[in-house]
């Protein structure tokens, strides 16, 4: 803590680091909300419902590769 805050300057921190995190927790918010969807319906169908264990695996599969289609990340097909 020997820097005052005499000593900024305003436009000249390194931000690299900051945009990495603010990327990363996007990417854990999105894919771990699609984690949680799938559990929750394959949970439901299964227990809550009298489709059993097949009907929540399969829509639980459906909704995952559904997911993972809209979520994955555009960033190759921008380029």
């Amino acid at each position: 803590m020997s820097e005052s805050a005499a000593d900024y300057t305003h436009g000249e921190m390194e931000v690299a680091e900051h945009e990495a995190t603010y990327e990363r927790f996007g990417a854990m918010a999105k894919w771990g909300s699609l984690t949680v969807a799938v559990l929750i319906l394959m949970l439901t169908l299964w227990f809550c419902t009298d489709a059993g264990f097949m009907a929540g695996l399969i829509a639980g599969v459906v909704v995952a590769a559904a997911g993972v289609w809209f979520l994955r990340s555009k960033i190759a097909e921008e380029l």
